[in-house]
């Protein structure tokens, strides 16, 4: 009889392994975006070079905003250099952007003179160095800017670009291997022969949630449940892949045979073989020379749970991704039992109003670990962990939102 774990030891199994890229690749800086930089981003230089403007308005020495009238004797628009000086009762236009004239320490606003002829006459007074950029205001010299391990999203392509890098090393996403296993389902254009034949969805699902969260993917397709099959499968996609996922063949069946293809051709390690979850409890997770199989029940909830639960968490670890599964609070509108002692995921809708989540289940579909339709619309999955007792009507509980995957 099979020892089950807990949904929370399987998960500490996972984070307790070293399974993380070794390589990384040079991306061009558009292209980079959604990876994890491999290397720290220093500053090699100071932003701003030199002291700047901030505003329109006009360069001048603070003290002598209490002049009566102060001389215009220039213009300073942003990208040149301007070679007069702004010296004692006279000041130069200088727009936003450009560099503060020398001489000068205080820009005062457009909008707090009236220009008069050729001279300005200050209507309101401004602090020292108002409107101006340091040295420096931006980011310093040799100052660490983005952290290797950092997603890059919009700001740090900014950040990058002012940096003028146009290549970017990020580190490389994991090849994802899927097939499908069962002597009974088709392929997608294969003709049906007889009524007990079914189409197979697994491993078109798990390779769409694969490249949604950026993976390379290899899809395998239909391997039909026999022992040599089954073998042959495995070892050309451990050989092309660094995880491997199949859906069928983990349970207690005659013709389940790839938990016995893992455990004895392979000579894999198991990590685990059954989680008290439902739906998915015949999971099985195995490491081969450091890549990772992860073998999923054959019905279509199941399989579609379970990768949601472990390949997604194992491709975010494999690129050094800090990313996480969307897990939030929200307000459950019935009682809801807990049935069994295990971590139970639940097909939900969920929408968000007066500030908060609020999930129902109108319109979800109960009976098997085959029914995928549930997923459909604004899904998301309630949480019951096995400790977690009977929930109430008004409870705030934990879901998981489907439809923001990364």
């Amino acid at each position: 009889m099979r020892n089950f774990i807990s949904y929370d030891e399987s998960l500490e199994i996972l984070n307790n392994i070293n399974f993380k890229a070794n390589t990384k690749e040079k991306l061009f800086l558009m292209n980079s975006i959604g990876r994890v930089l491999a290397i720290d981003i220093i500053a090699d230089h100071n932003s701003p070079e030199f002291i700047t403007s901030g505003m329109d308005g006009y360069a001048i020495k603070f003290e002598d905003q209490d002049n009566k009238n102060i001389k215009i004797i220039d213009q300073n628009p942003a990208g040149s250099i301007v070679k007069s000086k702004v010296e004692s009762n006279v000041c130069i236009k200088t727009f936003t952007g450009s560099l503060m004239p020398e001489g000068s320490d205080t820009l005062i606003p457009i909008e707090n003179v009236e220009v008069k002829d050729e001279d300005i006459i200050i209507v309101k007074k401004v602090p020292f160095a108002f409107a101006t950029r340091s040295v420096g205001e931006n980011y310093k010299k040799n100052e660490i800017l983005i952290k290797k391990g950092t997603i890059i999203g919009f700001a740090e392509i900014g950040v990058l670009a002012s940096l003028n890098i146009t290549q970017i090393p990020v580190f490389c996403m994991p090849t994802v291997s899927i097939a499908s296993t069962g002597s009974e389902i088709l392929d997608l254009g294969e003709v049906q022969t007889n009524d007990a034949q079914i189409r197979s969805s697994n491993h078109l699902t798990i390779e769409a949630l694969a490249k949604k969260a950026g993976a390379n993917t290899l899809q395998m397709g239909i391997v039909k449940d026999d022992i040599a099959s089954i073998t042959n499968l495995l070892e050309t996609a451990l050989d092309k892949s660094d995880i491997v996922v199949t859906t069928g063949g983990v349970s207690v069946g005659d013709y389940d045979f790839v938990q016995d293809v893992i455990k004895e051709k392979l000579n894999a390690k198991v990590l685990f073989h059954g989680v008290t979850i439902k739906p998915g409890m015949h999971i099985l997770v195995a490491t081969v020379n450091n890549k990772l199989i992860i073998a999923l029940p054959g019905f279509a909830y199941s399989s579609t749970v379970c990768a949601i639960l472990y390949l997604l968490p194992m491709i975010y670890k494999y690129e050094g991704a800090n990313k996480k599964l969307p897990i939030v609070k929200a307000r459950i509108n019935q009682d809801f039992n807990l049935k069994m002692k295990k971590t139970i995921f639940t097909a939900c809708n969920v929408k968000y109003e007066e500030n908060e989540y609020k999930i129902d289940f109108d319109g979800k579909k109960t009976g098997t670990s085959a029914i995928l339709t549930n997923m459909l619309e604004s899904p998301a999955l309630l949480i019951q962990k096995d400790n977690s007792g009977d929930i109430k009507s008004g409870d705030l509980v934990d879901i998981l939102l489907l439809n923001e995957l990364k």
